[in-house]
């Protein structure tokens, strides 16, 4: 859900790989389209530790402007799997655009990761104050706007009037600053970027109440894949769960946010982490798409089951 750098698209060889010791895999060499997120810690680690290598695998991977982006080059075939937020996966799943899996979890919304912001001297003061106002999100329709309409119904907040403005998030607190929006709903680590450049002041955590633990983003393929590479995509899942376990750990963790996420060490330091997750569980991730029913996002309820490749290691 956070904004990427752009990078090169690498396609992955069909060569099949040699006993790995834990099994074949029926493509050795996988390309994975990313994002440049604090959401790919976990990944970046078992790329970095050899996990994936100890699983039979070689991956490349493909840094991309957004999740969209992400997911459209395993729409066009351009990646084996893509890195990407749950709106994009469900959005594209209900339009059609591919057989759509799910290959493994990523992350949900921790306590305080996700906020909505304001400065000093807004109006904004509380939940209550965001009836009306002009409020930041990434884009229409995303989970942005779609978790904070939750948290204002929640708390009994009339969001019909407010008005959506679409930001980057690293334009966010400079916008806020200006004066541009009274409020903006930030991840981190913009959170903590608000509060060094603008003096930014949480007014609610959006991933409370029922959206705590909310699912933000998994990994993603196309059913003609995980069908015809089932041994690969079950390599993916384990050497993925190692390295979650591993994320339980914030000082196996820290490092990948500071070299793969552009987060600053200082930063890094004081930054709220999500909760990351590998393991595929229907009952928490059928949360998303039915929320996006209810504000509207998409019309007809998915039954994410039919969507999950259930993970080998669970």
């Amino acid at each position: 859900m956070l904004v990427a750098t752009t990078g090169c698209s690498a396609l992955g060889s069909d060569t099949p790989a040699a006993d790995s010791g834990n099994a074949s895999v029926e493509k050795s060499k996988i390309n994975v389209a990313i994002i440049t997120t604090i959401d790919l810690a976990p990944f970046h680690l078992a790329n970095k530790n050899g996990y994936f290598k100890q699983e039979g695998l070689e991956v490349e991977f493909s840094t991309n402007p957004s999740s969209p982006a992400a997911l459209q080059k395993v729409i066009a075939g351009e990646a084996d799997i893509a890195f990407a937020s749950y709106v994009p996966i469900f959005t594209a799943q209900e339009k059609g655009a591919g057989d759509i899996k799910i290959v493994a979890d990523s992350v949900s919304a921790s306590p305080n990761s996700n906020m909505i912001v304001t400065t000093p001297t807004s109006s904004v003061k509380n939940v209550k104050d965001l009836a009306g106002k002009k409020i930041a999100v990434s884009a229409i329709n995303t989970a942005s706007d779609a978790m904070t309409k939750s948290i204002m119904k929640a708390n009994n907040v009339d969001f019909s009037a407010v008005k959506w403005v679409p930001i980057p998030f690293p334009d966010m607190a400079a916008a806020l600053g200006r004066g541009d929006v009274d409020a903006a709903y930030m991840p981190e680590p913009f959170i903590t970027n608000a509060a060094k450049q603008i003096g930014g002041v949480p007014v609610v955590d959006v991933a409370s109440g029922p959206t705590a633990d909310f699912p933000i983003g998994g990994y993603a393929s196309l059913g003609k894949f995980t069908s015809a590479n089932p041994k690969t995509v079950a390599a993916f899942q384990r050497a993925m769960k190692k390295a979650t376990d591993d994320a339980a750990d914030r000082a196996k963790i820290q490092p990948m946010v500071v070299e793969f996420a552009k987060v600053d060490a200082d930063t890094a330091a004081l930054v709220t982490l999500p909760n990351f997750h590998s393991t595929l569980d229907p009952r928490r991730l059928q949360r998303v798409p039915d929320q996006l029913v209810e504000f509207g996002i998409l019309k007809n309820r998915i039954d994410v089951s039919t969507m999950l490749v259930q993970s080998a290691t669970s």
